[in-house]
């Protein structure tokens, strides 16, 4: 069984008075449109009159359905003729051609558009039934429906497109409804959650509220026939008394001369249900089981109506919102208030203009009638207005996408409300959302990042074509890819076009910098190697090595040994210590015991023995007036060491009896011996650096015989050996050097 055709309603001209034209332009437009109307039902009806939809409804009659809807809700003429034309384009070899020659460009564009969204979401579906998760498992409806959203936002451009899914999809719910077939949860909840949230958005109350209603009948039956049980208990007894209510209402608002029209607000069982879990709320608790529309000429007569409603009921304060003075963000405005009745029980009324009522039904569905008005707009308005108002449509638009998707913050109503974005599909229909002007490659990054490095052909639609070229909403997009290889340095030339996303063209130039990475490491690789050969340390672990030198990895040493950031003299120094432990020996203890002090050639004082051989430390390189100690060598002569030497105190521990009693010597003159010093120095890294530190050494006269240097992410490390006479000139120099620019720190070592 197949719903019946409807008959399909004489069209309107959407805010235009009959007033506001001539009599004789009026009838020629009226006739003008039912002729167009009626042609296109002509075109259709061989074409799809046998042809039944895949829920079992007859094509033709599923489009006069649509029709009716259409107009019920104010749509344009060409939104009530692309219902047939729309489903014509199967049929014909050249539908855009054919169509735009017989009813002109703007109505072909139309009905192509709207019958390509209805071909891919046909595939999309066909898909979801045998797609699966990671797991295995189906594609969960929350996928589905993001899935149907992003599609219609790809075709929202043209907004009558959306409402000719709107519009069948109501009709194919009705179908359901009428021949009690069974109804696949997917199409009653992807109804619920994607479509009458859409018509909520643009204020299509009509369309919204049976979709609601109907969607959730299928979804819940026993919930929802338990409220419809509950509202018809006791209706005729609720009904008489609200009709006399609306009597005296209607009654005492003539006799202050407000012209009303006043009505029974129709009762829908989802409204109700949601309140009553929104709320916790019993069934007799929901405010608007009894409700009243009051309809009036002004916007003050709103408030008088207002006025006289809380005179006689008791109102409930915190239930009353005020609408016309802060409509709602899809431009509803009313006002809405609760009272109670003598018998306290709860009376909602609903108090608005006629303009504000017409908005409230048909939302803006009648606005694209100014598409078909010209530059000069309908009866005085403006194509600017016409402007203007589809602005705030897209932004309802763009607010409906908000809620769908959960975004945590909005973006702004400027740029964002015009980004480009297109919608196209992988061969298994999965939807893939790209910026405008989107090329293959961009599709192939999007999808996964190996994917795009291997990509080298692409298929759009079946058809071969350049990866440069871009594409468009609703394709589908084979990417042709080989097993191994990376990304052409030609695709970062944005001349030539080959990306648009720039998240694709920065996954692209990480691809050549780790190739640059991979170079560099393997040059410090080889340098280290080198290195560890030298010195006969071929055996060790080269994450150890590198661990011991403070790098997290091994990786880490080699970048920086290739990019010369990093001495190999620390790798040397780290591996051959310059004072490795010595067995005692007490015939030099029991030599110097008891002797008494001689100066050295090199300054330093020592027991009992003249010209002895001493060295100084190069752990700590001690200088006048450091506190220094001796520590008798094993054919080396005695190592001079700061007392504060790490090195001396763990050699004293151990050889106590080797340590010795030493001092500085007094220096004469300038020519003096001079003494080798470590300077540390820590700055932020800059050209020039190591050029304007160096000069304050020589400025200061000082000999500078060896510096290391090591930068890592901005910061550099250097060592500056010089030699001084003693280490209070040094303390005045380390004052000039903490001044030169980007200098942090600057000690003796």
């Amino acid at each position: 069984m197949h719903a019946p055709a409807t008959s399909v309603v004489a069209p309107s001209l959407p805010w235009v008075q009959a007033a506001e034209l001539p009599p004789v332009m009026l009838a020629t437009a009226e006739a003008e449109q039912g002729e167009t109307l009626a042609k296109a039902r002509a075109f259709a009806e061989p074409l799809i009159s046998g042809g039944w939809l895949d829920t079992g409804e007859n094509i033709l009659a599923h489009a006069d359905a649509m029709a009716a809807i259409l107009s019920d809700i104010g749509g344009s003429v060409a939104m009530q003729a692309a219902a047939y034309l729309v489903y014509t384009c199967p049929h014909l070899n050249k539908p855009e051609e054919v169509i735009a020659k017989a009813f002109g460009p703007h109505l072909a564009q139309l009905a192509i558009q709207t019958n390509h969204l209805v071909h891919v979401q046909r595939l999309s579906r066909a898909a979801e039934s045998h797609l699966h998760g990671a797991d295995n498992t189906p594609l969960s409806p929350q996928v589905q429906t993001e899935n149907v959203r992003k599609m219609l936002l790809a075709f929202s451009r043209d907004l009558r497109v959306v409402m000719l899914r709107l519009a069948s999809r109501l009709q194919t719910l009705r179908h359901y409804a009428a021949t009690k077939l069974p109804v696949p949860p997917t199409l009653a909840s992807e109804s619920l959650q994607v479509f009458a949230p859409l018509a909520n958005r643009l204020g299509i109350w009509q369309i919204k509220w049976e979709m609601e209603d109907l969607s959730f009948r299928f979804l819940e039956p026993v919930t929802y026939k338990d409220i419809a049980r509950l509202l018809d208990e006791k209706r005729t007894e609720r009904e008489r008394y609200m009709q006399a209510l609306r009597e005296r209402l209607q009654q005492a608002l003539a006799g202050q001369g407000i012209t009303a029209q006043v009505d029974g607000r129709p009762k829908h069982i989802y409204s109700i249900v949601r309140k009553m879990r929104g709320k916790s709320l019993a069934f007799d608790r929901v405010f608007d089981i009894r409700a009243l529309r009051v309809v009036v000429p002004q916007v003050a007569d709103c408030y008088q109506v207002l006025s006289w409603v809380h005179e006689h009921f008791a109102p409930i304060p915190e239930e009353f919102d005020d609408y016309i003075a802060k409509p709602k963000a899809n431009g509803y405005q009313s006002l809405h208030t609760v009272v109670r009745d003598t018998d306290g029980g709860p009376i909602e009324v609903q108090i608005r203009t006629q303009a504000m009522h017409e908005h409230a039904e048909h939302g803006v569905a009648a606005h694209w009638a100014y598409k078909e008005a010209g530059a000069k707009g309908y009866a005085g308005v403006s194509a600017n207005s016409a402007y203007d108002t589809k602005i705030a449509v897209l932004r309802q638009l763009l607010a409906w996408e908000r809620d769908l998707s959960g975004a945590a913050q909005e973006k702004a109503s400027g740029s964002a409300l015009f980004e480009d974005r297109i919608y196209v599909l992988t061969p298994d229909a999965a939807v893939v959302e790209l910026p405008q002007g989107a090329t293959a490659i961009d599709f192939a990054y999007t999808v996964h990042t190996h994917l795009g490095h291997r990509c080298r052909g692409a298929k759009v639609d079946g058809v071969m074509v350049p990866l440069s070229t871009p594409l468009a909403n609703g394709q589908t997009v084979d990417i042709i890819a080989i097993k191994e290889g990376g990304p052409s340095r030609d695709w970062l030339n944005p001349e030539l076009g080959f990306l648009a996303s720039p998240r694709a063209r920065a996954k692209v130039r990480a691809w050549f910098n780790a190739q640059v990475s991979q170079e560099t490491i393997a040059r410090g690789r080889e340098s280290v190697e080198k290195a560890l050969q030298r010195l006969g340390r071929t055996a060790i672990r080269l994450d150890d090595l590198a661990s011991q030198l403070g790098f997290k990895t091994a990786d880490h040493l080699f970048e920086v040994v290739g990019k010369d950031e990093y001495s190999l003299r620390n790798i040397e120094v780290l591996l051959n210590p310059p004072e490795p432990a010595l067995e005692p020996d007490e015939y030099l203890q029991k030599k110097f015991k008891g002797a008494v002090a001689r100066k050295s050639p090199s300054g330093v004082l020592v027991v009992g023995v003249d010209s002895l051989l001493t060295q100084l430390s190069r752990c700590c390189k001690p200088a006048p007036p450091d506190v220094i100690g001796g520590f008798v060598t094993r054919g080396k002569g005695v190592s001079i060491h700061r007392l504060d030497c790490s090195n001396f105190r763990e050699l004293a521990s151990r050889n106590g009896e080797r340590v010795i009693d030493v001092r500085w010597g007094e220096r004469k003159g300038a020519d003096g011996p001079v003494y080798p010093v470590d300077v540390a120095v820590e700055a932020f890294d800059r050209q020039g650096l190591l050029r304007d530190i160096s000069e304050v050494f020589a400025k200061e006269k000082m000999n500078v015989i060896g510096v290391q240097t090591q930068s890592v992410k901005g910061t550099a490390w250097m060592t500056f050996t010089v030699e001084i006479g003693d280490a209070v000139s040094l303390s005045k120099v380390l004052v000039s050097v903490r001044a030169v620019k980007g200098v942090r720190a600057a000690k003796r070592r």
